[in-house]
Formats: structure tokens, sequence, C-alpha cells
């Protein structure tokens, strides 16, 4: 065969292929053709719809840190000893007031025993000294009405009464020897009575002041008593916090992130029993660059995301701006408080941080729902609905919030979005809802 005649073969062979492919082309097209239009003459696609929104979109500063305790505390005993019992362990979340451990007590206690019996005692010294006056427990001190007060006031007015007396006489007489009725001599007996009289009065009113004198030292004496009992009692409340200084509680209510100790170990004021960590509010420090420090301020919104809960936002408040900047790394520490309710959060991870501040802008936002991934072009899409009809629009997706997401470009604000069956429409699709 020539190559001339091997040419025309050829030549003939893909002309015949060529006619072939056309035919199966136009039968397929057909065939597709044939199923859109029975598509779109068919039932609408049943949807639920929503609105897209507008809102406004705060500006941040986008910063990182690392979360540590709120408070941590190293928990001492106040009374030294052996321990006896440790009721927490490594991990454990106590409350507040909660037994940690406890410290052999048998020496406070006998001390309180001691001093209970001196109480008991100083009070019968009271009563004693209360008898002494005859007193009655308790009773209110009047030095009128003690008995040796009483004898010696009746002495002393009986001494008066008869001064009263003997003056008289003497009065009298001494006017008769004027008279010349008496004589001398029966005179001077009665100014001797009235001398001796004086004197007796004397002596009683003495002895009246020395009975109230010494009843006022027994009642001195009373007091004191009184004062060794409140000693005493203060003895007691001594020794008591001493029996409740061996049992050791925690601080706040928090997790116990060591403990060094066992039962039988010796400690005293300086050895660390426990140490508790408070997780909530968790504090978290945010290395913020020198530039964007005069925007925080005391109050501002911060937000965290941790790698440990990806599908999670925690939020909290500016707490502390560090007023010096670090001459290193140009940048200052800014503390947050971060609500941290269920104890997910742990001291020691590592955040991403935004700082909400002052200005934003407005974003398109649309539920979460109104969004399809399509796999095959590998692009987010939006069906808008506009008078009953579908309409496909690729867009760009921003930030989440809560339910929904914002859309960079694709949508406008005020627009019916499909939010169900996104699978089964496509651009022209019928719908009903």
């Amino acid at each position: 065969m020539t190559i001339l005649n091997l040419k025309i073969l050829i030549s003939v062979f893909v002309l015949l292929f060529s006619l072939a492919c056309s035919k199966t082309e136009s039968a397929s097209e057909k065939r597709q053709n044939t199923n859109a239009n029975e598509t779109n003459t068919g039932a609408p696609v049943t949807i639920s719809v929503d609105k897209s929104v507008a809102r406004e979109i705060p500006a941040f500063i986008q910063a990182t840190g690392s979360l540590i305790a709120d408070e941590t505390s190293d928990i001492a005993p106040k009374a030294a000893g052996k321990v006896v019992n440790v009721s927490a362990n490594v991990g454990q979340f106590v409350q507040q007031g909660s037994v940690i451990a406890k410290i052999d007590d048998k020496d406070a206690r006998l001390r309180l025993a001691e001093a209970q019996a001196g109480v008991t005692q100083a009070i019968a010294s009271v009563r004693q000294a209360e008898a002494r006056l005859g007193l009655s427990p308790n009773g209110t001190f009047n030095a009128t009405t003690i008995p040796e007060v009483l004898a010696a006031n009746a002495s002393y007015e009986q001494t008066v009464a008869e001064l009263r007396q003997a003056e008289a006489n003497e009065k009298r007489y001494r006017e008769l020897v004027e008279t010349g009725d008496v004589s001398l001599i029966v005179y001077e007996q009665y100014r001797t009575q009235r001398d001796t009289a004086r004197a007796r009065l004397n002596a009683a009113k003495q002895a009246l002041e020395a009975a109230s004198n010494a009843a006022r030292q027994n009642n001195q004496a009373i007091k004191s008593a009184q004062a060794a009992v409140e000693a005493a009692r203060t003895q007691v409340g001594t020794a008591e916090q001493a029996v409740t200084d061996t049992v050791i509680r925690a601080p706040f209510s928090g997790f116990i992130s060591n403990r060094p100790v066992a039962v039988g170990e010796y400690v005293t004021s300086a050895t660390p029993v426990a140490t508790i960590l408070r997780v909530n509010p968790i504090k978290i420090q945010i290395q913020v660059a020198e530039a964007n420090v005069p925007f925080i301020t005391l109050g501002r919104g911060v937000s965290i995301e941790v790698d440990a809960y990806k599908d999670r936002k925690f939020g909290g408040r500016v707490t502390a701006v560090n007023p010096a900047i670090d001459p290193t790394s140009r940048s200052a520490v800014v503390e947050a408080a971060i609500e941290n309710g269920d104890n997910a959060l742990r001291s020691g991870m590592f955040a991403t941080v935004r700082i909400n501040r002052e200005g934003g802008s407005t974003g398109v936002f649309v539920p979460k729902t109104a969004v399809f991934n399509d796999q095959s072009t590998q692009s987010y899409r939006v069906f808008v609905i506009q008078e009953n009809v579908a309409k496909l629009r690729v867009v760009q997706l921003g930030t989440e919030e809560n339910e929904f997401i914002q859309i960079i470009t694709g949508v406008n604000p005020d627009e019916i979005v499909a939010t169900s069956n996104l699978a089964q429409l496509y651009e022209g699709a019928k719908v009903q809802f």
C-alpha cells in the first residue's frame, strides 16, 4: 500500500469518528436540556427562610496571652503539730471553708479544759467575795446595806442622840448655875457627860467610816474577782482558737494543685500543706504592642480562644493595664478576668485574644443555616429568594456571632435567604415556604 493510500484511509477514519462523537454529544445535551426543563417545570422546593441583617462590627486588637489563676494560695497551718488526716487530693475542687487537713489537737484540748477550769475557779472567787458582803450572786453593791456598815451606822446614830441629850443637860445646868439654883460641882458633872458624848460620837463616826471603807474594799475584791473571770474566759477563747487552728480549711473555692504533706508528718506555720488555685474568674496576661496600649482601658470587653476548645469563645473584661512598657519587646502586659463558670479553662493555657476598641464598621450577617458549602467547587453559596425563585450567590465569609455569620461579599442587607433544603436548590429553582 502506498503512503498516499494510507493517508486517505486515516483521513476517512478521523472523519467517521468525529461524526460519531458529535452525534453522542448532541444526544447528551438533549437529555440534559430535557432533565433541566423537567426540573424547572416540576414542583417547587419547600424551604424555610430568614432575612440578612446589618450589624455593627466592633474594632478589636488581636494579641496572645497565657491563662493564670486569679488567686494562688499556699495553705499553711496556724498551729504546729503532727498531721492526723488529709482530706483533699491534687485536682480536687474544694469549696471555701472545706477541710483540707487536720493536726493532732490533744494538747490544745487539754489547754482548753484547763482554761475552762480556771473560769469555774474565778467565778467561785466572785461568789465568795459577794457572800462576804452579804450580796446575792451578781447583786448590786450599796455600802449602806452591808451588815457591818448598818451596825456602825446604828451605833453612830445612838451616840448622836446621846450627845444631843448631854448638850441639853449641860445647857440647862449652866443656866441654873448662873441663877445660883445649882452648885458648880453638879454642873461640871453634866459638862463632863457632854464632852464624853462628843468623844463617843467621834469614835462612832470613825467606826462608820471604817466599816464603809472595808465594804468598799470588799466590793473591789468582787471586781477583781470578776476581772479574773474575764481573764480566764479570754484564756478559754484562746484555747478554743488553738483547737480550731488544728483544722486547716480552704480560704476560697478552687482546685488543689499541690499537696506536699501526708499523714504523720510534723508541720509548722511555715509548712505549706496544700496549694489552691481560684480559676473562676480566671486571669489572662496579654502581651499588647506599644502602639495599641493607648486604646485599652479598664472594663474593655475581651474574648479569647484556646486550642483545647476550638469551637468556643470565652468572654471577660480588662482589669489592669501595666503602665510600664517592656523595653525589649516594646509591649505592655494587660490583665483581664475571664468568666470560667464550668472550669473549662486551666492555668497555663495559651490563648488568642481580641480586645474591643473604639470604632468599627457595619457588616451583613445571615444565619449559619443559610450558608451552603459546595465541596465540588470549594466555595460557599447563599440562595437569595426573589419572587419565589432562588438566586445563587457565591459569598465570602467573615466572623461568626452566635448563630449568625458575616457575609463579606455577595449578599445585601434585608434580603430573604433560604435556610433549609439548600442541597436541592440551584439558580432559578422555584421555591415555596
